[in-house]
């Protein structure tokens, strides 16, 4: 039943995603028309995994989310939350590799949406690329959301922090909601399994500016794992075996 119903969703997922990326080319004519196209792929996506896959999403501590401009650093354990966040934010923009907008049409709406895209080849001139970008987004009121650990980790998987998410605490100077959650058990990197329950996406009170560097990312880092690992013991499903190098912790970059 498992492996029916992940089948089953897999396939009604891609074919919205499909219609939905190409119904909504007209909207490529605005920024603000793209981010309401994403919102409705990402609460349609939803709908298909609760109906379809039996899995729910709950947001919790919606109260902490500050009104305007904000970072937004979250745990990153699949893909689930990356289109789960889109619904809950006004005006989102992701921070993401360049790579991604080589992605026919996809690539076209992550253009025009404004995310901030980084190319990872360029060394110390990314970072001050990345810090114009976030810059203009914070001015312009939105939520800059990023995963601090840079690509997804495996539940349970020790901390891999990077040092990209204090230089844009120390540069943009406005609240960081962390955020925690177990979507990995549920929606497992690398694996087309869907399992049915209720996964959790926390967010937690946002640590104000002012802060050095070392201590905002020691807070924050504590914060989330913390939450996160409560999430992932409350959870009906175990935490996967983890590899060697996913087990010990890495050296920030």
């Amino acid at each position: 039943m498992l492996l029916l119903r992940s089948l089953a969703f897999n396939c009604a997922f891609y074919l919205a995603t499909t219609v939905i990326a190409v119904a909504g080319l007209p909207t490529l004519v605005s920024r603000r028309a793209v981010i309401r196209l994403a919102q409705v792929w990402g609460r349609t996506t939803l709908w298909l995994l609760r109906v379809v896959g039996g899995l729910t999403v709950e947001f919790r501590g919606l109260e902490n989310r500050p009104a305007g401009a904000c970072i937004v650093a979250a745990k990153h354990q699949s893909a689930l939350e990356t289109l789960a966040l889109v619904t809950v934010f006004p005006d989102f923009a992701y921070i993401l590799k360049r790579e991604l907008l080589w992605i026919p049409l996809i690539g076209w709406y992550l253009s025009r949406s404004g995310m901030v895209a980084i190319d990872r080849s360029r060394g110390a001139k990314a970072m001050a690329t990345m810090n114009e970008a976030a810059a203009q987004a914070i001015r312009d009121g939105r939520q800059l959301i990023i995963f601090p650990e840079g690509t997804r980790r495996a539940p349970g998987a020790a901390p891999a922090y990077k040092l990209g998410i204090t230089h844009l605490y120390a540069a943009l100077d406005v609240p960081c909601v962390p955020v925690a959650l177990d979507t990995g058990l549920y929606w497992p990197r690398r694996s087309l399994m869907r399992r049915p329950g209720t996964t959790v996406i926390a967010f937690l009170p946002p640590i104000l500016p002012g802060l050095d560097r070392a201590t905002f990312l020691d807070r924050l880092q504590e914060r989330v794992e913390d939450a996160s690992n409560a999430l992932l013991a409350a959870a009906p499903y175990p935490a996967p075996v983890l590899a060697r190098e996913e087990r010990e912790p890495q050296r920030m970059a």
